[in-house]
């Protein structure tokens, strides 16, 4: 092979790991945000402001009990100048999977979200808009005549889930 050709093949191997590289370290705006202001999905659920246990229940067949925990802490009282009415967080483990957070209908909140993540898809057969990424899923839809609902739902604590249903079934096969 000629040294001009060997330079060529060098140069496109060289760009390729190097763009593959940026592209595997980006991570999008919905995934570095994590959640509604600092209630992050997967955080414990000791480090949160404001939780008061509203119920606990079990999340379809899973093996441990989820709870359902209503946030109530000034800090969490508005989106710049809309009005947030409830906002609730499940957790499995402690870990929280769920964020659901009921605000004032206000238009700007469509256009802040969008400018921030980007163009939502609309999925008609639910009527509402939702961006996701790998980790997770946030969904956008009106409630009421009045209200909005956001909510932030993690993919990698359901799989936690799974994980303990397969350990329980597995735990009683060896039993026999």
């Amino acid at each position: 092979m000629s040294l001009n050709k060997f330079h060529i093949l060098n140069t496109i191997i060289l760009v390729f790991l190097i763009t593959t590289g940026v592209a595997a370290q980006t991570e999008s705006e919905l995934d570095k945000r994590s959640g509604f202001k600092d209630i992050k999905l997967g955080q414990p659920l000791d480090s949160l402001k404001g939780a008061k246990l509203k119920k606990e229940f079990k999340e379809g067949d899973n093996v441990n009990i989820s709870k359902l925990y209503e946030i109530e802490h000034p800090d969490y009282s508005m989106i710049g100048e809309i009005k947030v009415h409830k906002i609730e967080a499940k957790t499995y483990r402690d870990l929280i999977y769920e964020i659901r957070v009921v605000t004032e209908k206000d238009p700007r909140l469509m256009k802040a979200m969008e400018s921030v993540y980007g163009l939502a898809t609309y999925d008609a057969k639910n009527i509402r808009y939702f961006w996701k990424s790998e980790k997770m899923i946030l969904t956008y839809e009106s409630i009421s005549k009045k209200e909005l609902q956001l909510e932030y739902k993690s993919f990698t604590v359901p799989k936690l889930m799974s994980e303990d249903k397969a350990k329980k079934i597995e735990n009683i096969a060896d039993d026999f």
